[in-house]
């Protein structure tokens, strides 16, 4: 499993945050026959803008994705889900050995027509709602909500509804 993103965040609190409920996420997903989360992180060269710039942070999101396994899109358009409904995605996912599973947040101009629900990798779609986020906050609310489905898969007593 694993967060593929654009955009690069080095040394910063948001980093610091994701990487954190990456870690806790992957201690839990050991247990539960889960790959752990990673993030891989992809950036399209910044004289490219608009079109162009979506295409090529489509290839490079694509790229990091082997043929065959699952690619959840997050976007404005995307499901709005509650945090058990993301645990029972991936545990299907898991169930249906569908292979790795990975949550993709594109660049500013979002993913393009080269990447869209219809591709035949894409899974399924996720919104964080109806507001526009940070790309990077983006990044931790989805690592927690990767740490947060491992606890409610686990029955660690972390979720309360």
């Amino acid at each position: 499993m694993s967060i593929v993103a654009a955009g690069k965040d080095r040394g910063t609190p948001t980093a610091e945050m994701t990487g954190t409920y990456l870690d806790r996420a992957s201690g839990m997903a050991r247990g539960l026959g889960i790959d752990g989360p990673s993030l891989h992180v992809i950036e399209a060269p910044k004289a490219l803008s608009g079109p162009e710039r979506q295409a090529r942070e489509a290839e490079l999101l694509l790229g990091a994705v082997p043929p065959g396994d699952g690619i959840i899109l997050l976007e404005e358009r995307g499901k709005n889900m509650k945090s058990r409904d993301v645990a029972a995605l991936i545990e299907r996912h898991r169930d249906d050995g569908g292979g790795g599973l990975h949550f993709m947040i594109g660049g500013a101009d979002g993913f393009g027509s080269a990447l869209t629900k219809d591709h035949p990798q894409v899974r399924g779609t996720l919104s964080f709602g109806a507001a526009t986020w940070p790309h990077m906050l983006c990044r931790v609310m989805l690592a927690e909500q990767l740490y947060r489905a491992m606890t409610l898969l686990a029955g660690h007593p972390y979720h309360r509804d």
